[in-house]
């Protein structure tokens, strides 16, 4: 087991999440929060691979790797499908589009609520302590 790789993960996630965060309360443009939401999970997740000395895919559907981790966690139909909206931000919100719509605020809160529990859950899985990936580096 590699926890100090997996904090490393873990601690990029806390700052993606938590720049998220702090953009939503100032109710800043909800695209630009779905990116940092999308790579707080996607790390998140990969901080799994990172803690069992696995290759870290190279992909940022969520969907794929949330099913390389089903032996790790198990998510309800509800965290599926909000996954299937997190995995479309990378590229929606990432690059210009014509004709595109914001995310709606509503659904970043349901979002940043997701990666919150996300990152608490997989900190508590791999028994490392959240106070330490929230704490400012020295």
């Amino acid at each position: 087991m590699n926890e100090t790789a997996a904090k490393e993960w873990l601690t990029k996630a806390w700052h993606h999440y938590s720049s998220a965060a702090l953009l939503y309360q100032v109710q800043h443009y909800t695209d630009v929060i779905a990116v940092d939401l999308h790579y707080a999970v996607e790390i998140t997740l990969k901080s799994i691979l990172a803690y069992e000395n696995k290759k870290i895919l190279k992909t940022h559907d969520i969907n794929e790797l949330a099913k390389l981790l089903e032996e790790n966690l198990s998510f309800s139909v509800d965290e599926e499908r909000l996954m299937v909206v997190i995995t479309t931000y990378h590229i929606k919100g990432s690059y210009p589009t014509p004709h595109r719509n914001l995310p709606p605020r509503e659904e970043i809160k349901k979002v940043l609520a997701f990666a919150d529990y996300l990152l608490d859950h997989v900190c508590t899985l791999l028994k490392i302590s959240i106070d330490e990936i929230r704490s400012e580096p020295k």
